[in-house]
């Protein structure tokens, strides 16, 4: 990621789904956010990083919401968190997380961890009221104190009443081209996911830059056929020798230890 400049990093809860195999992002713990924040951390030293705070890491209180945070920057590496949500329970999160000096990035629109109340992974601001409210969300997170906003699978004149009513980034997933940024998520922009499962949380909105799945699934099917047909590894790969000399002693010992059938092999393989 470094080496293609990009500017951002979010290491998303969405790893629930596209690493865990689960079918939803409700389901990972904070310890594997952990996990994934450090060793991203450990492989990007240019991008700005922010880490996903996940479902029920803090919605009971703020006690709960601060170690999380804290532990996201201090043990994962990441320079900011992010928050779902909109409302006034998220707005006082974002303040309490300020506070504490934690940076906060704001996400509204479909946000997955609220997918159980959506009824599935919906688009939102599908009626004018709606997209009102989603405007005054963006108002109140950005006045609460969030460094930037991100715009999930919203209307495209949606996105663009959002960025113009905000003076903070906003950054778009499925949300058209009015944002100030765009991002996706790692493994559906490469094309990864080629298993069934994966079929129906794949989202239409995603271009997707590469066919690594594919790659990959070529790659073990030969793989597996060279490994039937006596191909790999051959001698090509098998780099590793025991010197004429030592293999005559090898056999000698094996010999003295009784381990006729042993011994057989190495004689074998050395009239071959």
């Amino acid at each position: 990621m470094d080496q293609a400049d990009i500017d951002i990093l979010l290491v998303g809860d969405s790893a629930s789904m596209v690493i865990h195999g689960h079918d939803t992002t409700l389901p990972i713990t904070l310890e594997e956010m952990l996990v994934h924040c450090r060793s991203v951390s450990r492989g990007a030293k240019k991008a700005f990083l922010v880490g996903d705070i996940p479902f029920g890491s803090y919605e009971s209180d703020d006690e709960h919401l601060l170690k999380a945070a804290i532990r996201i920057l201090k043990e994962g590496g990441m320079h900011a968190v992010k928050l779902e949500g909109g409302g006034n329970l998220r707005v006082s999160s974002v303040r309490k997380l300020n506070q504490a000096g934690i940076a906060v990035m704001g996400h509204i629109g479909l946000t997955p961890q609220s997918v159980s109340l959506f009824g599935g992974f919906r688009p939102q601001g599908n009626n004018a009221r709606a997209a009102v409210r989603l405007v005054e969300q963006a108002i109140e997170l950005q006045d609460a104190g969030c460094f930037s906003i991100v715009l999930e699978c919203l209307p495209d004149c949606v996105s663009a009443a959002i960025t113009s009513s905000v003076n903070i980034p906003t950054i778009g997933i499925g949300a058209g081209s009015s944002t100030n940024g765009q991002i996706l998520v790692y493994h559906d922009l490469l094309g990864f996911l080629q298993h069934p499962h994966h079929a129906k949380v794949t989202p239409k909105f995603c271009k997707q830059y590469a066919q690594v799945g594919k790659v990959i699934n070529d790659a073990m099917l030969h793989f597996k056929n060279d490994v039937a047909t006596g191909v790999f590894p051959g001698a090509l790969f098998s780099p590793y020798i025991l010197k004429l000399h030592e293999r005559e002693i090898f056999v000698e010992l094996l010999k003295k230890s009784g381990y006729y059938e042993a011994a057989s092999s190495v004689e074998a393989f050395q009239s071959s």
